[in-house]
């Protein structure tokens, strides 16, 4: 009797144990939560769709290479100017439409619900620390940006309301760009990777004239990355169908920016080093050059870039003007190519010649009617 009665209240425990709502209950380090608190933890997300594993993916992606396996590094500065046409899947479209926004909505919207954190802009310095975090109610003043306090701000989770219309998306036409190039010997690939992202306003005065430009804030790459992934654009007006995503934009590095920058000891920009715009042009795409350069010597050339390199000195020893390496190579494997169909032809007309066969000369009888007649003399 007492066995069954300690297994009767046995198992009222365990149901009232089952039956009790598991809201943070921590067994072997594993946290068991409620389907509530889930629920609540993704509606916290921006629109379902971002969730905190997404975030710690993208923020270990390419911090993950340690120092031991980078053999070689270049920190690029660029300016993305929005009216070019491969840097205009930036800026459009102007408003939003079926749900599309630009970059710098997407940016601006995650400020003003404090998703991400914006560092201040320093003339010759980007520190990204918590020193240097900016004040979104205070960038919005410097830059009249009118807004509301959202619903549920607090002092330490400040949220704010911007409505459409007062987001000054079509000002921004530029960004600054800190680009890192890494050479990863576990690899064996160059890669470049995207630091930081700073818009810039171009404003005119009261009284029209050029307009000037404000760098507004820096705000890390990595940190957007999540949402940048969810944003589709179209890069095309030949394909309307937006195949590609703005963090694809950047990681691919479809856009086309000017060097103003690299990091030097002296930490000075393009500007004052090359004072004349002729020499800083030329000093660009001698950077860009090298950056290009650097993974192609890593490989051994093959066949057709020997060859292209050889008639290339075998012109120089001429006196005619090399070719480009691009147009050399191509020349090369388009002579390799004649060449093989000249060859191909001349098979061909070998092979259809046929052989005439050999005439049967008849034998002349009356050479052998003589040589029968002088016999019988």
């Amino acid at each position: 009797m007492i066995y069954r009665l300690k297994r009767y209240l046995f198992a009222v425990v365990a149901m009232l144990v089952a039956s009790a709502p598991l809201t943070a209950q921590d067994n072997g380090g594993v946290t068991r939560r409620s389907s509530s608190d889930r629920r609540g933890q993704q509606q916290q997300q921006d629109g379902s769709q971002v969730t905190q594993r997404m975030q710690q993916f993208y923020e270990t992606d390419g911090a993950s290479i340690s120092d031991a396996d980078r053999a070689w590094m270049r920190v690029i500065y660029r300016q993305l100017d929005l009216e070019k046409d491969k840097n205009a899947p930036l800026y459009f479209p102007e408003e939003p439409v079926d749900g599309q926004l630009n970059l710098f909505r997407v940016i601006m919207q995650l400020l003003a619900d404090n998703k991400v954190s914006a560092y201040e802009y320093l003339d010759g310095r980007e520190i990204f620390t918590d020193q240097y975090k900016i004040n979104v109610r205070d960038m919005l003043d410097r830059f009249h940006i009118y807004y509301q306090p959202a619903k549920g701000s607090t002092d330490k989770n400040p949220r704010f309301t911007i409505e459409e219309a007062d987001v000054p998306a079509n000002e921004v036409l530029s960004y600054y760009l800190i680009e890192r190039w890494e050479y990863d010997t576990r690899t064996n690939r160059v890669r470049p990777y995207v630091e930081a992202i700073c818009p810039v306003l171009h404003r005119s005065g009261d009284f029209g004239g050029e307009a000037l430009k404000y760098p507004m804030f820096w705000i890390k790459f990595s940190d957007v990355r999540p949402w940048l992934s969810q944003q589709m654009i179209f890069l095309s007006d030949d394909n309307n169908l937006p195949t590609c995503s703005i963090d694809d934009f950047f990681n691919l590095t479809m856009y086309d920016g000017e060097i103003y920058k690299t990091r030097n000891l002296k930490n000075k920009s393009m500007a004052q080093l090359y004072p004349d715009a002729d020499d800083r042009k030329r000093a660009a795409d001698s950077i860009q050059a090298q950056i290009d350069n650097f993974g192609q010597k890593l490989w051994v050339p093959d066949r057709e870039q020997v060859i292209a390199q050889r008639e290339a000195g075998e012109a120089a020893a001429r006196g005619e003007t090399p070719a480009v390496d691009g147009e050399a190579t191509v020349a090369a494997a388009t002579e390799e190519k004649k060449e093989s169909v000249r060859s191909t032809k001349r098979s061909s007309k070998r092979s259809t010649k046929v052989k005439k066969p050999k005439e049967h000369k008849p034998q002349n009888n009356s050479s052998n009617a003589a040589r029968s007649v002088r016999r019988r003399k």
